[in-house]
């Protein structure tokens, strides 16, 4: 077992050990809205959880940047209220899921559940 996690101290925690989700490779069109400042960026995310997704991105926004992001796949669209919480300089942002209202968190459901399954 990996000490870090046993031996008590907080600091040693990595943001992976945090992780409460499971993470599936999953790409869809992303749209990141900044609902502060109303900039948008676009990507194309590389994983997708019932917590959050990544966006990669060559212009991510700012770690806690609250946004509203739409993913689009095939035919699909979601959208959710988010906030940045890992950026990526150059490569993209984590953006956690605040809210997600139905319909959309029946889709968001229906993604995980078939990625799920295709493991």
């Amino acid at each position: 077992m990996d000490d870090r996690a046993s031996n008590g101290d907080p600091r040693s925690i990595t943001v992976r050990d945090r992780r409460f989700c499971i993470r599936y490779p999953f790409a869809a069109d992303a749209l990141v809205l900044d609902l502060e400042s109303g900039s948008r960026t676009e990507g194309v995310t590389s994983d997708l959880s019932m917590g959050g997704i990544f966006v990669c991105t060559s212009k991510p926004l700012p770690s806690n940047t609250r946004v509203r992001i739409t993913l689009t796949r095939k035919n699909e669209k979601m959208e959710a209220l988010g906030m940045v919480r890992i950026v990526k300089p150059r490569i993209g942002m984590g953006i956690e899921f605040i809210d997600v209202e139905q319909p959309h968190y029946g889709v968001l459901c229906r993604w995980a559940e078939q990625l799920g399954k295709a493991r």
